[in-house]
């Protein structure tokens, strides 16, 4: 398995005075940078390679830590197309590089629940994500009856990144909008969520119908997979939660 670790997002106003930098990868965490949590990670996860997209202040951080630095491009599209396109004939795990409390162990269990499915996402419960960071700023969505926290881990099968590169990349950049994501999967979706009528199992089953494969939610995944930071509030807790054990 390639580990792909998107690396090069820029943050500024009240994000970038807290960490201290422009560079939301390389703030400062848990003695080391934000990224190195993902890189241990992947590697405890089994990843056989691990890859970053980052500038040039990411490859001077990750030099040594990871097999390739791929130079990050303006555009984050095109970064995420950079780490989409890696995964050609070998399974690909691609994560962000803000994920605080992402470990092997929950990232090894996703990947086992995963491992037979095209492309797979993983979804944490609103109880269990409220269990695990009481008081943490809002990461929960309605989708349906359910409430739960979106991943920004996803599991592409061996070979089947590149063939769908385009949608999967589109699919991801809109991971955190509902509405973003009825809208990409058509005007059938979009009017299931203006209704308040749409449930999950609509969207794995319009992903699968449109790219050809099969695409699932992995329900009861650790909120450890879908807690990143975004904002500044998001940055403190994390200090503060794992300050505190």
């Amino acid at each position: 398995m390639i580990a792909a670790i998107t690396a090069g997002g820029r943050v500024e106003g009240r994000l970038a005075s807290a960490m201290g930098t422009d560079v939301k990868a390389l703030a400062p965490f848990a003695g080391g940078k934000l990224v190195d949590t993902s890189i241990a990670a992947a590697r405890a996860a089994g990843a056989a390679r691990v890859a970053v997209i980052g500038g040039a202040a990411v490859r001077a951080h990750c030099a040594g830590r990871v097999e390739a630095v791929i130079d990050e491009a303006p555009d984050g599209r095109e970064n995420l197309r950079r780490a989409i396109a890696l995964g050609t004939d070998q399974p690909l795990l691609l994560l962000t590089s803000d994920l605080p409390f992402v470990t092997g162990d929950v990232t090894h269990a996703f990947l086992q629940a995963a491992w037979d499915d095209d492309l797979a996402l993983p979804l944490a419960s609103e109880k269990d994500y409220r269990q695990a960071y009481p008081g943490a700023p809002p990461h929960v969505t309605r989708v349906g009856k359910e409430r739960v926290a979106g991943g920004s881990v996803v599991y592409f099968g061996a070979g089947v990144a590149p063939r769908v590169l385009d949608v999967a990349q589109r699919m991801f950049a809109a991971r955190k909008s509902l509405l973003g994501m009825a809208r990409l999967l058509g005007p059938a979706l979009l009017v299931r969520f203006l209704l308040n009528l749409l449930e999950i199992e609509h969207v794995e089953a319009r992903a699968q119908r449109l790219l050809g494969i099969r695409a699932r939610a992995v329900r009861g995944a650790s909120p450890a997979l879908c807690y990143d930071v975004d904002t500044a509030d998001d940055y403190q807790y994390a200090l503060e939660h794992f300050a505190t054990g």
